[in-house]
């Protein structure tokens, strides 16, 4: 399968060994966690999930070891509807994104969990996916270069910049995002 990810940033995860990868993937997570968090804050009955995502994500930034838990976090998201297909499949803004989102946490667990190179792109590539999904949508975007440029910087090691940028780049991702929802009447 083809990847968006930049040959550079794969053969450098492949390089890096496992801290690599797991600040690889815990940034990647936190860039796509507001659009999970935020278009479901106020879903009823999603307040366990809402729980389980970011206290996933949050686990992701202990780069220094692997995630012990990994597999049964797998496990426990596959039970989330956005990785649950149904026969309509997914049609509107915030279904597609909330999708991305638990997609791009997904494929961080195992990587963290085992420091697989491979399952690091994958996780690179739900969240450049989305980007590009994002760019298609929006006059004028430029989401899928925001996206790759911290792909890259992620492998300098300097794990408090970049929890920093990946918190900001996901702010503005999900306020694009929003952007593109419908309008509601007040009443």
């Amino acid at each position: 399968m083809e990847t968006l990810v930049e040959g550079a940033v794969a053969q450098a995860l492949r390089d890096g060994g496992g801290e690599a990868v797991r600040l690889y993937v815990a940034a990647c997570a936190e860039r796509m966690a507001p659009l999970f968090m935020g278009l479901r804050a106020n879903v009823p009955g999603r307040e366990s999930d809402l729980d389980f995502y970011a206290e996933s994500v949050r686990n992701l930034w202990y780069a220094d070891r692997p995630l012990a838990d990994a597999a049964e976090r797998v496990r426990l998201l596959e039970r989330f509807p956005e990785l649950r297909p149904n026969e309509e499949g997914i049609t509107d803004v915030a279904d597609t994104y909330a999708f991305f989102a638990v997609l791009s946490l997904r494929q961080a667990l195992p990587a963290h969990g085992s420091g697989s190179a491979d399952d690091a792109v994958s996780c690179g590539h739900a969240a450049l996916t989305a980007m590009g999904m994002l760019d298609q949508n929006v006059a004028g975007a430029a989401l899928l270069a925001e996206e790759r440029r911290p792909q890259s910087l992620s492998l300098g090691g300097d794990a408090a910049g970049l929890w920093g940028a990946s918190v900001t780049a996901g702010r503005e991702r999900f306020r694009v995002v929003l952007g593109r929802l419908p309008r509601r009447a007040c009443s």
